[in-house]
């Protein structure tokens, strides 16, 4: 049996549009956030330099990004489904080994966190071994950024497998692999000190992983299925319900933890305190990028989807490259946030 697979016009441009737009935005949000809180010279005290002040966000969105990719790279077999393997095996070997390559640019880009956090941490002062393992040792943020990067090796190996063997490898051992993960990484932002931090920690972890399910899905549909209508037809309505959900979801959580984390902390009233400072119009920012988000997946669910249904051509690649470019921004000031001043 043959398969003939159908190929979009000046595919690999619309591919490079998409990655681009989701890193560039990530990038530009992030470097844009970080100048607008950025810490003012104080006499007498010795603050990062600008290599540490403005390469750690750009690293951590950058780590962001990875993680996206890894979560929407596994979730792809679930949503291409398994009972076409001669369609659907051309697009997994692809897959696949840039799954692993994710993971490892996810491992390195953690461990170099920890070296600019130590560098962060002791202003002036170049990083030895043993300060990076002090680090490590007392502070949670390493620990952290540690843990997640061993989850990253730990899908490396398992995804060599993958690479070698296939779809053997369960797709849900990788699933679990990423979204444990994702598990660490909201410890290295705002920490709320009160009886309700477990309830705004689950938050921040569902908001974690609603956004990465629902960005790395659709960069992944886009990126690796769109030229194949066929394909497109059966994974979009797949992952269609799955963002629904994590729309709600990283809604809901993305206001509760940014609300509460403010509403928590001594010496901050609501709402003023949104306008005000440095964390307040940054969670306008991202709560303004994600409604944003509202109507094209809108448009993509309710209006380009009857037409993938039916495997005729639409403009999905174009809509999904603004969704992704804004979803991109999104995680930029998701960062700054991790580190802007609550007062």
């Amino acid at each position: 049996m043959t398969v003939t697979v159908e190929r979009v016009p000046e595919a690999g441009t619309a591919r490079r549009l998409v990655a681009g737009g989701f890193v560039s935005g990530g990038v530009l949000a992030v470097l844009a956030a970080t100048a607008f809180t950025a810490q003012e010279a104080v006499p007498g005290i010795v603050i990062p330099g600008p290599l540490v002040e403005y390469g750690l966000p750009v690293l951590r969105v950058l780590l962001d990004l990875a993680t996206v990719a890894v979560v929407g790279l596994s979730l792809l077999p679930k949503m291409l489904g398994f009972d076409d393997p001669e369609r659907t095996e051309p697009v997994m070997r692809r897959a696949r080994p840039m799954a692993v390559t994710f993971a490892w640019a996810w491992a390195l880009l953690a461990l170099l966190i920890i070296v600019f956090q130590t560098a962060e941490l002791n202003p002036g002062l170049i990083p030895t071994p043993s300060m990076i393992a002090a680090y490590v040792d007392g502070v949670g943020a390493g620990q952290g950024m540690l843990f997640t990067a061993a989850c990253a090796l730990s899908y490396a190996g398992i995804g060599l497998l993958a690479v070698r063997y296939g779809e053997k490898v369960p797709a849900e051992l990788r699933i679990v692999i990423a979204f444990f993960g994702l598990l660490p990484i909201p410890v290295t932002g705002h920490a709320v000190d009160s009886v309700w931090h477990d309830p705004v920690m689950i938050s921040m972890e569902l908001h974690v992983m609603g956004a990465a399910a629902w960005t790395g899905g659709l960069l992944t549909i886009i990126l690796l299925v769109a030229a194949d209508r066929e394909l497109l037809a059966r994974a979009l309505p797949k992952f269609s319900r799955l963002a629904t959900l994590a729309l709600v979801l990283v809604s809901v959580s993305g206001l509760v933890t940014g609300l509460a984390t403010m509403a928590l902390t001594p010496g901050v009233e609501l709402p003023g305190a949104l306008l005000r400072g440095e964390y307040g119009p940054l969670v306008v920012a991202k709560v303004a990028s994600v409604a944003l988000l509202i109507p094209f997946a809108a448009h993509i669910r309710f209006r380009l989807l009857p037409h993938i249904a039916e495997r005729r051509a639409t403009a999905v690649v174009a809509w999904a490259a603004a969704e992704i470019t804004v979803m991109g921004l999104a995680y930029g000031v998701a960062v700054a946030l991790t580190t802007a001043s609550l007062s």
